[in-house]
């Protein structure tokens, strides 16, 4: 069985043409619909149930909640013609902070889709040229188009939603 890798594991290339910006907003702009097609019908007891002291489906969609402002920055950071990303907190002290368990799973897929849907408005308003500004990312130590942040967001994007899925197969098979 081929093990997943972890997200700080994870090495990035990018050979896709800048001209691929417009899809890549796409698989933005489709996250938020994308979870909550996977976790509508879950009962609340799956949606919070932790493996271990790993992040419960809830937290999971929480933080792509908390790490949208992160992005948003990122985006500033482009406009501003910065050299070097702002970093993430990879303790993840905002995710924590929230505590996502304690709200509803409403609350916080409508957060998700207005904070996604502010990051794609943003996007949509850019010319074609920016997508082609380049920045270092910190942790990854390479620079980085916008076109290929926003990669890399959507694999994040993909990432917890291929960690939601299996936590659903673990926890309520028939929901599959």
């Amino acid at each position: 069985m081929v093990t997943r890798i972890p997200w700080f594991e994870r090495k990035f290339v990018y050979p896709n043409p800048t001209g691929f910006y417009a899809e890549t907003i796409e698989r933005l702009r489709g996250t938020p619909a994308r979870l909550e097609d996977r976790l509508q019908t879950l009962p609340a007891d799956v949606l919070l149930r932790r493996d271990g002291d790993k992040w419960s489906i809830q937290e999971h969609a929480g933080h792509l909640v908390s790490l949208e402002a992160l992005v948003q920055g990122r985006l500033a950071d482009y406009a501003a013609g910065l050299a070097t990303l702002r970093a993430a907190d990879v303790t993840n002290r905002a995710t924590h902070d929230a505590n996502w368990s304690a709200l509803s799973l409403d609350v916080v897929l409508t957060a998700f889709r207005e904070a996604r849907g502010g990051t794609v408005r943003t996007l949509d308003a850019l010319e074609p040229d920016a997508f082609d500004q380049v920045a270092r990312h910190p942790r990854l130590d390479m620079p980085m188009r916008l076109v290929d942040m926003l990669e890399f967001q959507a694999h994040h994007d993909d990432f917890h939603l291929a960690t939601i899925s299996a936590l659903i197969r673990a926890f309520a098979p028939a929901h599959v």
